[in-house]
């Protein structure tokens, strides 16, 4: 008899225990670092220089990058096509980029320094652990290729990378809303601000949340080549204002909207996501797609590829995906490029639920996100998707 009670007691408790467990493997894999695993390919593109351009460095940490604020200036200051963008590393290994894709770098800092290229534009995204150690090489090298006439782009939680070099003391430096009372208190110099979605002083501009490192980059492409260009970015992009949206609202994540998340996390199913890497993909599109869904709280995000080891974007960035078809069983793909799909390519992803993006369809790529999610789990969570974006 007490075997029998003990059981209907603990039955429950190690149900309770499994659920728990279970639904607690989305936040594990949203906060999973991971490491590049694959073999280092040697036979990247040679090194390009184009003198009469402006230069864009986009500094990345190997171990760990932050997706959309590196692959957002990169995209939009290529599609100025009047200047250099380079991103670049310690060393040629493939960087981290968080959450879910790997990235080689297209130059390292000793390459940049021996063919003496100086930076007329600095963009610090987000980093693992960089802004802990100041002499660490990274925030060295920003450091010495910092001058009154080079413009620096701090993004989003890259703040703490550019609170760290000293640049920003007494100047106006915005962050996440979320991280804004943390950075506070980690860095006292700098004059943290909020409600903006930009800020500038002189030649410093940061921006506030992820989202905004569009923003922050149009700003600069505005100053450095005009009003004309611009235009032209922002169409190409389709930015979805008529002006760059400096206007803000910081409201970081509550207690309330966690509860939201646990409830979503217990109650709701959490999905396996798959996107599909392709040939000539739009370097914003991918990120915002991989960085707008993994503040979805999936329980997996992977990258696949349908043939090969890697694909070539848009402006030429050799991107490595994260698993396989093989490897990994998807509850949905994310196809941004299905007009590019060919027989081949259909057959073998012929038992996957595709999500397309229509290349027809002229919203902003966030947006597209945000509606399909608000489809899928409804408004309230749509709404703190936003914020995890800072899209406010």
């Amino acid at each position: 008899m007490k075997i029998k009670t003990k059981f209907w007691i603990l039955a429950p408790v190690l149900s309770l225990s499994a659920l728990l467990y279970t639904s607690c493997q989305p936040l594990r894999e949203f906060k999973k670092i991971p490491t590049y695993q694959g073999t280092v390919s040697h036979n990247q593109k040679p090194f390009v220089y184009d003198k009469s351009k402006k230069t864009v460095v986009i500094v990345a940490h190997t171990n760990g990058t932050e997706i959309f604020d590196l692959m957002a200036p990169y995209c939009l200051f290529n599609a100025t096509e009047q200047a250099n963008v380079y991103i670049a590393a310690e060393t040629k290994n493939p960087i981290v980029l968080l959450k879910g894709l790997y990235c080689y770098p297209t130059a390292t800092f000793a390459e940049l320094d021996s063919l003496k290229i100086k930076p007329d534009v600095l963009v610090l995204p987000a980093m693992i652990s960089v802004f802990k150690d100041p002499k660490s090489p990274i925030i060295q090298w920003i450091k010495k290729h910092h001058t009154t006439d080079t413009a620096v782009l701090s993004v989003c939680a890259g703040s703490l990378v550019a609170a760290a070099t000293g640049i920003y003391d007494g100047i106006p430096l915005a962050t996440h809303a979320s991280m804004f009372t943390d950075s506070k208190e980690l860095f006292k110099n700098p004059n943290w601000v909020q409600n903006l979605s930009v800020t500038k002083r002189d030649h410093l501009y940061s921006t506030a949340g992820v989202s905004n490192a569009v923003e922050g980059s149009l700003t600069i492409i505005q100053d450095l080549f005009g009003k004309e260009t611009l235009q032209k970015v922002m169409q190409d992009i389709r930015y979805p204002y008529a002006t760059i949206q400096v206007d803000h609202k910081s409201l970081a994540v509550e207690i309330g909207h966690k509860l939201t998340i646990a409830s979503k996390l217990i109650f709701r199913k959490n999905r396996k996501v798959g996107v599909l890497l392709q040939d000539g993909v739009s370097e914003l599109a991918l990120a915002g797609v991989i960085d707008t869904y993994n503040r979805t709280f999936p329980s997996v995000l992977e990258t696949v590829v349908t043939t090969g080891v890697s694909v070539t974007s848009k402006y030429g960035l050799t991107l490595v995906p994260t698993s396989t078809l093989k490897g990994v069983s998807l509850d949905e793909l994310h196809v941004l490029m299905p007009e590019s799909l060919s027989k081949s390519e259909l057959e073998k992803l012929n038992d996957i639920p595709i999500i397309q993006y229509n290349q027809a369809d002229h919203r902003y790529i966030i947006n597209q996100c945000l509606q399909s999610i608000k489809e899928q789990y409804g408004e309230k969570f749509e709404n703190i998707t936003k914020l995890l974006l800072d899209y406010n």
